[in-house]
């Protein structure tokens, strides 16, 4: 088996990047059999289809990196490298945009959701960007792909890319690769004000989100003032419909002590969140502690960080090498 998956390198990390995809990734690591090969990238190519500003991108790559080492990612069990290291990322991406076709992006929600009502003023980028991660995919022949609900898609255009490129030149260049289930769900966090609204960094309110570089004490005040109902915890999951926080909450502590909803609420049905909101500060404070205390002897070794990734990159380039020639052969473009 091998995993492939990646990441944009945003700063202020919050809880929804942790479980949403950083703890999952960790679980895949440390469940993986010995033969197994997981590659997690820094999609810093990705970040460009965007406005970004040079300086605070640089700076995320290291702090994205460096959450994920404290984390639990290990980099010598795991390959982590920055994707804009592997040129064969950029090359494979623009033959793959020659065999997808423009009814296949035409269809891709992300690209609206992203766009807005000024589609005109969006760059060719954004909309191209699902080649680029079918490429991410494909160099690499993964057999398996973490993904939300939301990236679904995405892997099934993977998945025309490859059959097509293989139909169209008689070859088995690509492997078509499937969506990866192991690792747990990854949880979708709301915001602490809204819970009807993801938990995001770009929410002007800090009170919002749990950031990783939180203290205990700003933890705890976020959780206590975190909006709630007065109802109390129901019995059975469907008794949170039409609350979005306290569903929220409860999502929360079930993903951070490795519960599930069920067993959440058998233990703590018929409370109030003024008792609930205490054990989820202790749980959430025992995750991101120790977590926060790596980050930050991380970040003053910005050296090692940086070699980390070019470690990692360079043993990406060994794994990707073989597909970029051989595709640049089928294609005729070498002998």
């Amino acid at each position: 088996m091998r995993v492939v998956s990646g990441i944009q390198p945003t700063g202020d990390l919050h809880l929804g990047n942790l479980l949403g995809a950083i703890l999952r990734w960790v679980r895949m690591q440390d469940e993986a059999a010995p033969t197994d090969q997981h590659l997690f990238f820094l999609a810093d190519l990705h970040a460009l289809t965007v406005e970004v500003d040079p300086a605070q991108l640089r700076a995320n790559i290291r702090e994205m990196a460096a959450a994920l080492i404290a984390s639990g990612i290990d980099p010598d069990r795991s390959i982590l490298f920055q994707q804009s290291a592997v040129r064969e990322h950029a090359e494979l991406a623009w033959v793959l945009q020659c065999t997808a076709r423009m009814g296949w992006l035409n269809r891709m929600t992300q690209f609206k959701d992203k766009s807005g009502k000024n589609k005109e003023g969006a760059s060719v980028g954004l909309f191209a960007y699902p080649v680029l991660q079918a490429a991410d995919v494909l160099l690499y022949q993964a057999t398996h792909v973490p993904v939300g609900d939301d990236q679904k898609q995405h892997i099934e255009l993977a998945r025309d890319i490859a059959l097509k490129f293989n139909n169209d030149f008689e070859t088995e260049l690509f492997t078509v690769p499937e969506p990866f289930i192991g690792g747990g769900t990854a949880a979708r966090v709301m915001s602490l004000r809204d819970g009807s609204a993801k938990m995001s960094k770009s929410d002007p309110s800090d009170m919002s989100r749990i950031n990783l570089t939180d203290s205990d004490e700003a933890i705890a005040q976020k959780i206590r003032k975190a909006r709630t109902d007065p109802e109390p915890m129901p019995s059975e999951p469907a008794g949170l419909d039409g609350r979005p926080e306290a569903k929220n909450l409860v999502g929360i502590y079930a993903a951070v002590t490795g519960g599930t909803i069920e067993s959440v609420l058998a233990d703590h049905h018929g409370q109030g969140f003024g008792s609930f909101k205490p054990a989820l500060t202790d749980a959430l404070v025992a995750l991101i502690a120790p977590l926060r205390r790596r980050l930050v002897e991380l970040r003053g070794d910005g050296a090692e960080i940086d070699r980390i990734l070019a470690a990692g990159a360079d043993k990406a380039r060994v794994l990707a090498a073989p597909t970029i020639v051989e595709a640049y052969r089928v294609l005729g473009l070498t002998r």
